[in-house]
Parts: structure tokens; sequence; C-alpha cells
């Protein structure tokens, strides 16, 4: 099958005339009859292009641009071997899965369904030499709560057999049922969904054989049989916690003593069997979670019961040969060998375990990248990563970097000095760090200067205390700063004692003591779960009953297995929300000692376009503020030094402020690198990353010469992109709760026309003409009026529905009356259905997919109308369509905006010219 797919790729692009790059070729393929049919062709790299690039080894991309400019296959040597041309085909001696990252519980309103409109915003790719192990691998690397197939804290399988309490896992993202309803059951495994791989499973614990399961998933039976077999060898593991001899016992006389131990001579068969289904466990891709969680040990006890037994990872290169030839990069995969016993030359025996790795002397810095992107964590923290990377090379370190994200430039092969495609658990760092280091980290002359954990968003720093704990050092701001800052009780001490002002707030374990609090503090309050990216399950609720419903996701969405309280803030109605990020040197350095002079440096102040509750991650802003004073500009800035210096920040620190009137408060301080990092870094014209991380590793800000803030003399707009368009009958309106997958930069020398640049950037141009409906909530009626009027000036129509309609009128402006919905026909959905509106203004007063506000903005979106859903964002809009119309207008005489380089805004970014 393969070899006929592989015959018929190269005839489709010979057919379709494809000269030189790279095509992608789509096949379906009937495992019962063997029958192919071709489902698209792109000749073009593609998103699996990506894919197959870092499970290869082979950089397609890469290929493809030479082969562009005249090269030919067998012109161009192999990166990873040096020895072997291009036209070689990779072949691999390992198994690659890629498991999609959905965010569903962003958009609870949407069909879970998967059918042929993607709905995934990221993906875990994982390497193992088997395709259990690669299975489990890519599960846990998706950090939704699950370490494996099964045998962890969210399975509902072990909880319900063991009588427990259950749990409600992300990767469902439904309530607990159990046992499953036989016809539920069916209809699971009938539907493809994010969830349909546990319920496999269950079907498997429940007595199902491979070709039940296959008659309702259409999955081939290949993959259900190893699913099988990892059922069935669970079983195994069950059993041996019911033993009399428990695991418990058995595990602490290996920790112990291992074949020294009493206990091994009075059972040594029952040893050696727990030592084969550890070694077999672990080459089948079960974690120490999943082990400690079926013998109710604790991870770190299997973690040195299976090193007293010697079974410990090995590590494999990528090398897109398998092993034909010698791979000159380091690019590598752990997985688990039982070592074997061979004859040496001098006719001796030796055990030998075929470890590929090559460590050298050099110290090393360990980046830890972000997994895979998901709404509130994506592209920006790997930004981060990369160029982290490549400071710690310009300093002479070797940089290391593990990921497991495809989809990424921190994993491509030549960003680091050392790749190591893994999950981003305590257990598989750890292995990493260990075997790096050369020897226990409690001692000294270790290979590892430290490991970075600020840069690749929540992930890396949910790690910091176990690497911590096991004496990995972390170089940085420690992380005991980071959790002093989210510790809100803590933190209002630290503000109180600085003289700062923040809202109102307390924290709450139950839904009790948060109604007292926001009886207390008054509604309406936000409220959120404290670590946590991405304003995961925090909402703005306005009365008792709303708190009720809220405050059941705030729980479920904290860190599991760590008690970290619910947030309870009041809502600042009406303020200016600003980002600021900043980098300092106050933190000790790796090797323990201060700075003489430590200071905060500004690297940028962003303001906000929508107003206090909407996501900041949702949220445009402009850099420099455009609105604010330069005294509340320069109080903002005061307080950020103060906070970075108290809070003994080493590296990059984000804080998040609301101005009210002449107040400022502050809302949220993130000892560590934010999504803001890459805008501010192409706004400024400064690399952040490249500071912080030489800053992290032991130099100073005064000796970079990094002591003031840059002044940009030109607006930067960062607007944001949304996948509405995936998830019909989603209600587009905007909250404290982010949604946006990616965003977009604007610059010009005028804050108008950058915020057009950037909404042109999105796919949704502002128009220059036409016709503009406006319709606005009660709350925005006595600002409306001043907001379109200079719309009404440049030649825009507007068309309003009754109440808006009627406060335009009052105010002197010229509008069309039009109908709304439940009122009869034309209305505001058949000028959109007939193209005859350019622009939505529609401030919301209700919510939700099933009001007409919903399907007028679902319209807009289907049909890819700008739809503006905030009075602020309205006003910024109306500021660009104005100057934007100045540069297209009859009796314009030059363009008001320019097309220049990022280099041209910033000179020192330029090469000189002499350089080679």
């Amino acid at each position: 099958e393969y070899q006929i797919m592989r015959n018929a790729a190269i005839a489709v692009i010979r057919a379709i005339g494809v000269d030189t790059g790279g095509s992608n070729i789509q096949f379906a393929l009937d495992p019962s009859d063997g029958r192919m049919v071709i489902i698209e062709m792109n000749p073009r790299v593609s998103r699996s292009s990506a894919l197959a690039s870092k499970a290869t080894g082979f950089p397609i991309a890469k290929i493809a641009a030479k082969l562009a400019v005249g090269y030919t296959l067998d012109e161009l040597a192999n990166d990873i071997t040096e020895k072997t041309p291009a036209c070689f085909e990779p072949t691999i001696d390992y198994v690659v899965t890629k498991i999609p990252r959905w965010t569903f519980e962003k958009f609870p309103e949407a069909d879970e369904t998967l059918t042929t409109q993607m709905k995934s915003v990221g993906e875990a790719m994982s390497i193992g030499r088997t395709f259990k192990e690669s299975l489990q691998k890519g599960i846990r690397s998706m950090e939704v709560k699950r370490f494996g197939l099964g045998l962890d804290a969210n399975d509902k399988w072990l909880k319900g057999m063991r009588g427990e309490p259950m749990a409600t896992d992300d990767m469902s993202g439904e309530d607990t049922f159990y046992p499953v309803e036989k016809t539920r059951l069916r209809r699971k495994l009938s539907v493809p969904a994010q969830g349909r791989l546990y319920y496999i499973r269950y079907a498997f614990k429940t007595g199902w054989s491979i070709e039940q399961v296959r008659e309702l998933t259409k999955i081939d039976p290949w993959y259900l049989a190893h699913i099988k077999e990892l059922c069935d060898f669970e079983d195994e593991l069950v059993a041996l916690a019911d033993e009399g001899l428990t695991a418990r016992r058995k595990i602490a006389a290996w920790i112990d003593g291992g074949r020294d131990s009493e206990l091994y001579s009075q059972s040594p068969e029952r040893m050696d069997r727990l030592r084969d289904l550890v070694a077999q466990a672990k080459q089948w891709g079960y974690s120490d979670i999943q082990l400690g969680t079926v013998w109710r040990i604790d991870p770190d006890e299997i973690r040195a019961c299976r090193k007293a037994m010697g079974v410990e990872p090995v590590y494999k290169l990528v090398d897109t040969c398998a092993a034909e030839f010698e791979a000159s990069t380091p690019y590598y995969y752990s997985t688990y060998e039982m070592p074997v016993t061979r004859l040496t030359d001098d006719g001796k025996t030796e055990t030998y375990v075929d470890d590929e790795i090559r460590v050298s002397d050099v110290p090393k810095i360990i980046i830890l990248g972000g997994g895979p992107n998901r709404i509130g964590q994506g592209i920006e923290f790997d930004y981060c990563c990369v160029h982290a990377a490549f400071a710690a090379r310009e300093m002479g370190y070797e940089s290391v970097m593990i990921n497991s994200n495809p989809e990424t430039v921190s994993t491509d092969y030549d960003t680091s000095d050392m790749l190591f495609f893994e999950p981003l658990t305590l257990e598989d760092t750890l292995n990493i760090c260990e075997r790096l280091n050369g020897q226990p980290f409690d001692q000294p002359g270790g290979r590892v200067l430290g490991v970075v954990v600020q840069l690749g968003g929540q992930t890396p720093l949910n790690l910091a205390h176990g690497l911590e704990a096991a004496g990995v050092p972390i170089i940085g701001t420690r992380p005991e700063a980071i959790d002093l800052a989210e510790d809100r009780k803590r933190f209002s001490k630290v503000l109180s004692d600085l003289g700062l002002k923040s809202p109102p707030s307390g924290t709450a374990l139950t839904v009790d003591q948060a109604r007292e609090i926001a009886t207390r503090i008054g509604y309406p309050v936000l409220v959120r779960p404290s670590y946590v990216l991405g304003g995961r399950a925090m909402e703005i609720v306005s009365d008792e009953q709303q708190l009720d419903v809220y405050m059941s996701k705030a729980v479920d969405a904290s860190t599991v297995g760590r008690e970290h309280p619910i947030l309870v803030d009041k809502f600042l109605d009406g303020a200016i929300e600003v980002d600021v990020d900043c980098v300092a040197d106050f933190g000790p350095r790796p090797d323990g000692s201060h700075e003489d002079a430590p200071r905060a440096v500004i690297c940028g102040v962003m303001e906000h376009i929508e107003q206090a509750g909407i996501h900041s991650g949702d949220s445009s802003c402009a850099l420099p503020p455009h609105s604010l004073s330069d005294e509340i500009v320069g109080e903002i800035q005061r307080q950020a030094r103060l906070l970075a210096e108290r809070l003994s920040v080493r590296g990059l620190m984000n804080v998040q402020f609301a101005v009210k009137g002449d107040d400022v408060y502050i809302l949220e301080v993130n000892p560590r690198a934010s999504r803001t990092v890459p805008f501010v870094s192409k706004a400024t014209g400064v690399s952040w990353v490249n500071i912080a991380t030489k800053v992290m590793a032991g130099r100073s800000l005064d000796e970079m010469a990094v002591t003031e803030p840059p002044r940009p003399q030109q607006t930067s707009l960062k607007a944001c992109v949304f996948p509405f368009n995936k998830f019909p009958g989603v209600d587009v309106i905007l909250g404290p709760e982010m949604r946006s997958t990616g965003e977009v930069m604007g610059i010009d020398m005028s804050f108008g026309i950058a915020f057009g640049k950037s909404q042109m950037a999105t796919g949704l141009a502002l128009p220059v003409s036409g016709t503009v409906f406006v319709s606005v909530c009660d709350e925005d009626k006595a600002h409306i009026a001043d907001v379109v009027r200079p719309l009404v000036k440049i030649g825009y129509d507007l068309v309003a529905t009754s109440g808006t309609h009627r406060t335009l009128t009052e105010a002197g402006l010229p509008v069309s009356l039009l109908q709304k919905l439940a009122e009869g026909r034309p209305n505001v959905a058949d000028l959109i259905t007939n193209g005859d509106v350019n622009l939505l203004i529609n401030t919301p007063t209700g919510r939700g997919p099933t009001t007409d506000e919903g399907k007028i903005r679902a319209l807009a979106t289907l049909h890819n109308i700008p739809l503006i859903t905030t009075i602020t964002g309205a006003e910024a809009a109306v500021r660009a369509m104005d100057d934007l119309w100045k540069g297209v207008a009859p009796d314009a005489v030059t363009p008001v905006w320019t097309v220049r380089p990022l280099q041209e805004y910033f000179p020192h970014m330029m090469k000189d010219s002499s350089e080679p």
C-alpha cells in the first residue's frame, strides 16, 4: 500500500507538471479491499509538509527554496548526515504520532464533531520506537491533564473500578458519565470527536472486540489492535497492585537494596517480574505518573525504583537514514531499550545499551518550549524560545531546546545546538537534564548552567518547582517570585507595602467564599482561576446566580493536583487597560551573586483599544499609547520598576494596569515573558528576549548598555485574528476569556493609518466608502453620535435599527431606519446577504448565538464583513477610516501612508554594508 501511494504520488506530480518544489497529495485508502482515491493535490508546501519535515529531518521548504533558484536534488547535501545528497528519500526506524490540539472549551456553543472543516488550533508530535510508545508520548504532549491512554488521575475507568470520585478531563470536555450507557458509548464511537480515543479504550475495557469497535469507528484494525494490547497490559499492572506482596513493598526493596535486598532473596521471581513489568511499561510509553497512579505510589518513588532497576531512557537520533549513515545534527528523541550482552574484541562479554546521544563539555542552557499551540499560548512564546537559543549561542553556551510542537521554529534542528522532541512533563524534562549534566545536580561540576522556564508560557512554569526540587538550577526569576505574584493574599500585601492600588479583590477555594467576597466588594466582579493562561474560565459576573455557574468552571480550570485559589476581583467598568513589558536584573545570577547597580528597563507601554473586560490577548493595542497623558505613562513606568525590584525579577516581566480617570490600578503581574514580547520587539526595534536571556545567564543591563526605554516615533498597532469562521453558530462577542488564535501588526507614523493597516492584515480591511450599520447598547448611545459623525462628513451612509436610529437622528445625523429581524423585511440580514453593508458597529445588549444580535454577528462573520463590537474599537476604526479616506479622496495629492521595511524605521537593525 505504501509503495502504491508512493508511485501514484510521483505520477500525479508528473501529470500536473510540477517542475520544482514541494507538493502535497492526500489519499484515501480502503483497508478492506485496497481501493485508493486521491482527495486533493496541492503543488506547494502545506501544513503536513512541516510535520513531515520534523518527523523525518528532511527540510522540505528549505530544499524547495533552493530548487526554485536552480539547484538540483543531487547537488544539495543532506544537512543531517552531511554525506548523502537530498535526492535520497528519508528512511525512518521509529514511529511518529501527531495529535491535534483543540480548544472547544473556549467555544462552548460550537459543535465538537470533527468534519472536513479544520477545528484544531495546534498539534503535538511524538517519536517512539513503537506505535504504543509514540501514542502515549503524544497524549501526554497534549497538556490536557492526561499522561497516557489511561491509568492517570483523570482515568474514569480506573476511578470507577475503585469507587473513587470522578474528575472531568479537558480532552473530552464533558461531564463525567460512568459507567457509560451503551447507547451513549455507541454514539461516541461512531462520531469523530476529540475524546473518542478514550471511549475506544473504555469499550475494550468492557469487553468489546476489535471488530465491534472497528465497525463503529471505521478505524483500521492495526491501530485498534495496538490500543487493545495497551488495555490488556493495564490489567497486568492493576493486578500487581492487588497481590498479597504489594507493589509498594517491592518498589521499596528495589530502591533500598535491589538484588541485595532481603525481599529479593525471599521472592526473586516476583521482584524480577516487577522489573520486567516496569521495563515493558516504559517501552510501551507509560509514564511514572501512570505507574504511580495504578500502584498508589508517588511518582518520585517510581522514578527512584526504575533507576535502581537500571530502567532508564536512551536517546536516539533523527537521522533521515535509519542509522545507515552517521548523523551530525543532534536531533534526539527518547525511548527505552533493555541492555544487551555482547562479545568484545578480546573475547569477554559486556552489557551494552545503544545510546546515540553525544554530550560535550561545553556549558549548556536548557530552554523549555511551550508545547502545542492553543488559545492563550501560541507562537508568541516560541518566538521567545528561539531568540533565547540564539542568545545562548552568542554567549558561548550550548543551547538545548525541549519541545513537542512540529509547527514551531524552535523545533527546527538548526535553531538550537541540541534538540529534544519530547513531552514537556517533569519526568521527560528531568531525564534530559540529568543526562546532559553528567552527574547529580547536588554535586559541583555539572554541564548544565540552568533551565529557562520563563519564556515558554505557563507550561514550563508548571515544571519549575519540580525541577528545582530535583536540584536542577532555574536561571532567571526565582520560582518563589512567580508564586508570590500569583498568590493574591501575599501579593496584595506587596502592593500595600509599595503604596500601589489594585481593584478590591479576594481569593476563594469554595463557592460560598466567592459569594462572600463578591457581596463585600460589590458586583460586577471578575472571576478567574490562578495559574492559567488565556483567561481560561474567566468571566465577568453581575449577580450571585451567574457567580455560582462560573465558579464551577473556574474550579475545573485550576491546575490539577495543586490547591490554587479562585481570584475574585472588582470589575473596573470603563477603564483603559495598559500592558507593560520590562526587563530587569534584580534577581541573583546563576552563581548566586547580585548586580552592584541593578535596574529595570521598560521595553514598551501598550494602550489597549478595547475597554476593560476584554482579554488582553484579544484586544488591539497601540505602542506608544495614543490617548494617555505623559504623567499617567510615567506613573505606570514607575510602578512597573518598583514591582520588578520587589519581586527580584531577573529577565522579563509583564504588568497589566487599568487606568480610570487619574487612578492607576494594577490588575496582574507576571514575572515571565508575555505574549506581547514579539510585538514590542518589532515595534521598538530591540530584541528584548536576546537581552533578557543574557541577563538570566549572568550579564547586567549596564554591561550591555541597556539603560533607557526606547522612544519610537512611529505608532505600531497589534490586532488579533479570530477563528470564528471555523465555528458557525458561535457568538463572536469578546470577553475576559481569550479566543484569538493569532495576531498581526500595522506600523505607520499616524495612529489611524497604523490601525487601518492592522485591520487589512487580519483579512477584514476597513472600507473607504459605502454603508455602515450601527446598533449599540443603551450605555453606548450617549457616545455613538460623536463616534460616527466623521463618517457622515466623508460620505458614508448610515443605517440603524430603531433605538440607535432615534439617537443619531436627534444628534442631527442623516441615517436610514432599518427593521429588526423580528419586525419584517428588508432587515439587516437582507442587507448583509445582498452585500449592501460594508461595516457593522454592534455593541451587544444580549449575548448568545440565538439572539437576534448573535444571528446578525454570525451572518457578518460568514460573509467576511468587518464587525466591531466595542465603542472604543469603533472610535479607533473611524479614525482609521477618516485617515484612509484622505488618501483616496478626489482631491488627495499624495498618499497618506507609507510602505517601508522595518529596517528603515530602525536603522540600527541594518547590517554594515562592509560586512560579508
